[in-house]
């Protein structure tokens, strides 16, 4: 009885936990997004990027058939709003931060 009664309060402060932006671009996006978006690699460099913030939302919830995933099943609206926010961040010659 007792696992039934924790489990749900164990979620419930998983949610609450921040966001790891900066380890999930990492580990995620960093495989085509090199030096955490500030290169060029398989996929575009995304820092300074020319394109609105409203096309990088849309781009990482609905990927791009053939060549990018879709991550609206994986991240909610809130969570891809500061990835973006992340991408805006980054600068040359500074580590990146979480938002």
């Amino acid at each position: 009885m007792a696992c039934v009664i924790a489990g749900p309060a164990l979620a419930d402060e998983a949610s609450k936990k921040a966001f790891d932006v900066k380890s999930t671009f990492s580990n995620i996006c960093g495989f085509c997004h090199e030096d955490s978006g500030r290169h060029a690699g398989k996929g575009p460099q995304l820092m300074n990027s020319e394109r609105s913030d409203e096309f990088l939302f849309n781009r990482i919830k609905k990927g791009l058939p053939g060549r990018m995933a879709a991550f609206g099943s994986a991240f909610s609206d809130d969570q891809i709003h500061q990835i973006v926010k992340f991408i805006r961040n980054l600068k040359t010659g500074e580590e990146p931060q979480n938002p």
